[in-house]
């Protein structure tokens, strides 16, 4: 249902695109893309767009894009996915698990060694997991170890740790260990592929903080030298073992606070892969770009995430937050401000997931002023009538975010503006300081090719990425019974459940699901981004 005043709000977020200057998304969408078969050659060192990391480069305290691109392909994974979301055995020979899913067994390839050279053994990751587990450590990702026997012992929810390791852990030999859980996880081989589970050297407890800044990884790439705010450059790891080898020399990070910048960089042969194509330049791109455009989904979704620790949301009715959901005209604001870029979203979960559903949120998800006004009004009003949405200014949100506020304002009455902040980085502090006034602009990216990353990694009580702080025991019930599922297939099942209880307590408003809208210069080819988004580095070729 679209009035006169949908087009007015329209028109002018229109204009606030075409005049923004610090533009991009949240990075990386699943697919394919690029030039298919190419005649470059591994003779050279490439470039790409990013950003400056939010902590110091340990995998497991990284949780953010700019971090991940980095430790994503200095680090090799056990499993990684591919373009249908199946597993594909990385630095892992086999993972096999018992008949309940309570133990499994990982064994290693053979050869394996860290840029270093050190061996990569059984040991290299019962450390690193115990390591990064241990509530002294203070670890953002910390969190995905819970499943393992004995995380209670050494992070504990309050107290001080009570053991120095997971009695779940156990090495066997020197490539081979075995992982107690402490409850079934039939999807735990799916968990694998996320990078908290990678090994690290013997080096790194000299000085963590140090390793932090000089990562030594056992991936396709070794880390070479990190500029602050200006770029990281990558150099192909020559003694990789896995079967993705660098088909160039290496790689450097440039880092953008204007994507806009970024893309006439693109154009002019100086940056040869943007990522994600600034707003005010997304009408134009396929056009300026020709066969060297990227434009396809990825499992990836934007949300808008109350916090729940705020005066507006502690005690606010869900119905409140369901009411604004039905007052934003998604469809128009992806047409026009997101020049169809973007997928309209009808629940929490991104297409090409394993569970995803066409329908999950039902009614709460449509644009009807009408109903949103009756929601508002039942669950109380919002507080002070007046909400913001922070937003990180180098990311091309204010656009987008401009347009929701205008169609919340104007559907409801209710006050909502913008909250910028100069960079993701600050945006990221502000949000695990506790210092969001009322909500933030939430971009996620599957970790795994299941509907319950999008879920229980979000939504569960302590999850790390769980920074709107919502706690709710119905839901975490729910998320307990899919994991305990006694196959990948009922544990979805499941979650698909958990998805509809979560419009009922609306932990967050889903808004749209991601697209690759990129390129590539004409100095590289066979350019190509996997199902999270982000460049198949490995695979370029420089002319």
């Amino acid at each position: 249902m679209r009035g006169a005043r949908s087009a007015k709000w329209v028109a002018g977020a229109i204009g606030v695109a075409l005049a923004a200057t610090a533009c991009g998304g949240d990075g990386g969408d699943n697919g394919n893309g690029g030039s298919g078969e190419g005649g470059g050659s591994a003779s050279a060192v490439f470039s790409i767009d990013a950003g400056e990391p939010q902590n110091p480069l340990i995998p497991t305290d990284t949780n953010e894009q700019y971090g991940a691109l980095v430790i994503d392909n200095v680090f090799a994974n056990l499993v990684d996915f591919d373009e249908e979301g199946g597993l594909v055995y990385t630095a892992a020979e086999s993972i096999e698990a018992n008949e309940d899913a309570t133990e499994w067994t990982i064994t290693l390839r053979d050869g394996w060694t860290f840029h270093d050279g050190e061996a990569v053994t059984a040991e290299s990751y019962v450390n690193a997991w115990n390591w990064a587990a241990h509530l002294s450590n203070n670890q953002k990702n910390s969190y995905w170890f819970a499943d393992i026997e004995g995380y209670d012992e050494v992070h504990p929810e309050e107290g001080d740790a009570t053991a120095e390791e997971m009695s779940g852990l156990e090495v066997v030999d020197e490539l081979t260990f075995t992982v107690t859980l402490s409850s079934p996880v039939s999807y735990f081989n799916y968990k694998l592929g996320y990078n908290p589970f990678t090994p690290l050297p013997s080096s790194f407890y000299d000085d963590p903080q140090a390793f932090g800044q000089e990562p030594i990884g056992n991936g396709a790439y070794k880390f070479a030298s990190w500029e602050r705010d200006s770029k990281i450059t990558l150099e192909a790891y020559e003694d990789y073992q896995g079967d993705n080898k660098p088909q160039n020399d290496g790689v450097e990070l440039v880092n953008y606070n204007n994507l806009n910048a970024a893309y006439n960089d693109l154009l002019s042969g100086s940056l040869d892969i943007l990522r994600q194509v600034d707003t005010q330049n997304l009408p134009v791109f396929q056009d300026d770009l020709g066969d060297r455009a990227i434009s396809q989904p990825y499992m990836a979704n934007q949300t808008l995430v109350p916090v729940f620790y705020s005066e507006t949301w502690e005690d606010t009715d869900p119905r409140v937050l369901q009411g604004l959901s039905m007052a934003i005209d998604r469809e128009t604001i992806v047409s026009t401000v997101l020049n169809n870029s973007v997928t309209v979203a009808t629940g929490f979960v991104a297409p090409g997931a394993m569970g995803f559903q066409e329908n999950a949120g039902g009614e709460i998800m449509e644009f009807n002023p009408e109903r949103a006004n009756e929601l508002i009004e039942e669950g109380g009003g919002v507080p002070g009538n007046e909400i913001t949405i922070q937003y990180n200014a180098d990311g091309g949100h204010e656009a987008w975010v401009t347009a929701v506020c205008n169609s919340i304002r104007q559907n409801t009455g209710v006050e909502c503006t913008g909250d910028a902040k100069p960079d993701f980085q600050t945006d990221l502090n502000a949000r695990d300081a506790k210092e969001v006034d009322s909500m933030y602009r939430g971009g996620w990216i599957a970790d795994y090719p299941l509907n319950v990353s999008f879920m229980k990694e979000l939504y569960g009580t302590g999850s790390s990425a769980n920074t709107g702080f919502f706690s709710n025991e119905e839901v975490d019930a729910l998320f307990a019974e899919g994991d305990a599922a006694a196959s990948v297939e009922e544990t979805v099942a499941a979650y698909q459940e958990a998805e509809k209880a979560l419009f009922e307590h609306m932990p967050a408003i889903p808004l749209w699901h991601q697209g690759v809208n990129g390129g590539f210069s004409e100095n590289v080819e066979n350019v190509r981004f996997d199902v999270t988004g982000q460049p198949v580095l490995t695979e370029v070729t420089v002319k």
